[in-house]
């Protein structure tokens, strides 16, 4: 490893510990993640000849420009998609959309509605996504628990449900759907034998988190807020419900349909409903523009739009396009041939490690990075839905859970309700480490046994 690609590392790790330790210094780790960017990219400018050979001479701003433009590519579909799926989301809680899925996980017990909330939401993330689920979740649970202890550790369990849902499901994670596509796994293999052990991820954390939660809800007895009058009919509410949330569903139909990414899916939805909306709201304004009444400002998407969370969306910024300065400079590959020479191909480990170093890094380069390392054999662990490109699928998917920022649903739940790092290490970490090594266990036992 050179100086310059040591130098890069060293910055990489040092912004991490200032965002893992954001509790303590008080610097918002949005602001560290972009710093982060800027450092790491500045840096590699110093040789970029080091990484790219064409960046000599005045090639050199064109070839890093290029560079640097296709990680912003590939970072910018995820944020657009985070965009658009918290304003639909947003929009459809808005107007009452969730109440009855509200309903239905009411209970008075907290242990009872722990489980109802992890079962619904492992089942969502598999046909919606992990991002998109755990955004309705944290709008669910905001409805059905007050106190704020209790409820960052539902919604640390929403990441923990919510990224093993997502890994048995060939459209429920980016990581899944990466290998999908690639043709390393098949729907009806990845299904069928990493169900279980994603069931056992999420279950485990969930029997060990609810040990600590006793006694009842006291916000069951809360009288119902008073729904805002904004002029909207039943039917008006619940169309603005059926297109925001059958659009979710269709998203993944539309990405296969098309093969565009699904980013573009979300915002065909969001479009979708932004004109319905403002097509309801015109026709209301005009009816009581006698009165003057501007019922539903506010709850127009462009509204909405100016109370997204942008500290979450730079943060993912920042930390996405730093971790792309490590692909490009060879870490990222450097680290995964290391991992299975060290490991003597035994595919459990190696895997079972990348699934640990994808809560620390982005799982996307990191399972990118496997597809281009490792070339897909015609029988073996390397097969089709052979061993290895299951496990990729479970590890990379239910890995991210051991670190609030090891995953895009834990980034999104960390920016909406306020998760820090130090707590989450300290009170979730064990427990999600722990659901995922007996869910290996579990797949161990498939193959040996059963498959």
């Amino acid at each position: 490893m050179s100086s310059l690609t040591l130098c890069i590392v060293i910055v990489f790790c040092v912004g991490y510990f200032f965002i893992a330790i954001e509790s303590l210094t008080k610097v918002n780790k949005a602001a560290v993640a972009l710093l982060m960017f800027v450092a790491t990219w500045t840096l590699f400018m110093i040789a970029p000849e080091d990484y790219l050979p064409a960046a000599v001479g005045d090639m050199k701003a064109l070839v890093v420009g290029t560079a640097i433009e296709h990680h912003l590519g590939s970072t910018a579909t995820t944020l657009f998609f985070l965009l658009g799926a918290m304003t639909i989301v947003e929009l459809v809680d808005q107007n009452g959309g969730f109440n009855f899925v509200r309903d239905t996980l009411r209970t008075t017990s907290k242990r009872a509605l722990l489980w109802r909330i992890a079962f619904m939401t492992f089942i969502l993330s598999a046909i919606l996504d992990n991002l998109t689920t755990s955004i309705v979740m944290v709008m669910i649970l905001r409805k059905l628990v007050d106190d704020k202890k209790d409820r960052i550790i539902y919604a640390s369990l929403v990441v923990i449900a919510a990224n093993s849902g997502g890994a048995f499901s060939p459209i429920g994670d980016v990581t899944t759907i990466m290998l999908w596509n690639k043709g390393v796994i098949t729907a009806p293999g990845v299904i069928s034998e990493i169900f279980v052990p994603s069931l056992v991820s999420m279950a485990v954390p969930a029997y060990l988190l609810s040990l600590s939660l006793h006694g009842s809800l006291q916000t069951q007895e809360v009288a119902e807020e008073a729904v805002e009058s904004d002029g909207l009919n039943e039917t008006q509410r619940k169309t603005i419900f059926f297109l925001g949330v059958g659009g979710l569903i269709f998203v993944p139909i539309f990405k296969t349909i098309t093969h565009l990414p699904p980013f573009v899916g979300i915002l065909l939805v969001l479009g979708v409903l932004w004109t319905v909306t403002e097509v309801f709201y015109t026709r209301i304004h005009q009816e009581h523009e006698d009165t003057a009444d501007n019922r539903g400002t506010q709850k127009r998407v462009s509204k909405m739009l100016s109370r997204i969370d942008m500290d979450t969306i730079l943060f993912f910024l920042g930390i996405l396009m730093a971790v792309g300065c490590l692909e490009t400079i060879g870490v990222l590959t450097m680290l995964g041939e290391g991992l299975n020479t060290a490991f003597n191909g035994n595919h459990y480990l190696v895997t079972g490690i990348i699934g640990v170093l994808s809560s620390i890094v982005d799982n996307v380069p990191l399972v990118a990075g496997c597809m281009g390392m490792y070339p897909v054999a015609p029988t073996g662990d390397m097969a089709v839905d052979g061993v290895f490109w299951q496990l990729l699928a479970y590890c990379a998917g239910v890995g991210g859970s051991m670190l609030i920022i090891g995953s895009a649903a834990g980034v999104v739940v960390m920016g909406l309700e306020k998760i820090t790092f130090g707590w989450y290490m300290r009170r979730i970490t064990w427990v999600a480490f722990v659901g995922y090594l007996l869910g290996i266990l579990c797949y161990w036992a498939e193959k040996t046994f059963l498959f």
